[in-house]
């Protein structure tokens, strides 16, 4: 049904390389270009990406399921403005239902010249309204509309705008921690929610698998992740993924991220010693008290 070509990031920075994107868009002259990642740290370029889109007639679509919440709270640019159709999650970063929302800036006709039964050119909100009613969903869940509704009105309170500013403080003090101490982090930094550790330098030999296995058993949630230009497979990987939005809900602050930073560290140089990881998981459950 699809016929997918791919960009990349720059290997020397790990950010989205645009040049090499309007290169790929300008050769392949796609139908559409899709932005947005789960594991990517940085701001994206959504006026450079809707030119490109532009210049070769093509839908720009983003997904902003992970960094919703930060964009809601006017911390991250909106792609709204830019993209032609922007789908997010409501249960990441915007903190409501397991869910999801298909939003438009503005609507447009639909550029496939699909037509009513009395011939008139269909909008994109009909496209979309169809396919996902009757076409991919049934029976709406009422109340899960109604927690997205409670999730949208909490986006709107003052105290929402500080709870995402201290994800973001914690998210930068966690990354810096880590380089501090030798880690990789791809990008050297993150402007969201979230870091991608590369794991090559600082421990050759150890896969995010094992990893994230060491660091769950010691009570620290991470995952396996793939990282930019990685050898391993999806199934092993060269790095795990981090957060701060949930242990922000705690209530953790700044100075809690360097304590992190050193656990993690000692997790990893110890990933085969039981008594070490159990020692960590006892100091995470006495701290973690403090933070209901």
């Amino acid at each position: 049904i699809y016929t997918p070509c791919e960009y990349n990031v720059k290997q020397e920075t790990g950010r989205v390389d645009y040049d090499q994107m309007e290169e790929v868009a300008l050769r392949e002259k796609p139908k559409m270009i899709i932005g947005g990642g789960s594991a990517y740290s940085r701001e994206w370029d959504y006026k450079r990406m809707r030119e490109i889109a532009d210049k070769t007639g093509a839908i720009l679509m983003i997904d902003m399921a992970h960094p919703a919440g930060l964009i809601a709270a006017g911390l991250l640019d909106n792609p709204l403005k830019h993209a032609h159709i922007v789908t997010s999650t409501t249960h990441k970063t915007l903190r409501g239902p397991r869910g999801g929302v298909i939003l438009l800036g503005k609507d447009f006709p639909n550029p496939w010249g699909k037509k009513t039964p009395k011939g008139e050119i269909k909008m994109m909100s009909q496209l979309l309204d169809s396919a996902v009613f009757p076409g991919i969903q049934g029976g709406p869940l009422e109340h899960v509309i109604a927690a997205k509704a409670v999730a949208f009105y909490e986006c709107l309170q003052p105290e929402y705008k500080e709870y995402q500013k201290q994800v973001q403080k914690n998210a930068a003090t966690l990354a810096q921690e880590l380089i501090n101490r030798g880690f990789t982090i791809v990008s050297g930094g993150t402007d969201n929610h979230s870091m991608l550790v590369d794991l090559r330098d600082k421990y050759p030999e150890l896969t995010g698998k094992v990893a994230e296995k060491a660091l769950v058993s010691a009570d620290i949630t991470a995952n396996k992740n793939m990282v930019p230009f990685d050898t391993r497979s999806a199934f092993q990987t060269s790095g795990i993924r981090l957060g701060t939005p949930a242990i922000t809900t705690r209530g953790a602050k700044e100075g809690l991220m360097t304590e992190i930073a050193e656990l993690i560290e000692t997790v990893l140089s110890n990933v085969d010693n039981e008594k070490i990881i159990a020692d960590v998981r006892n100091h995470v459950n006495q701290t973690m008290v403090n933070y209901p």
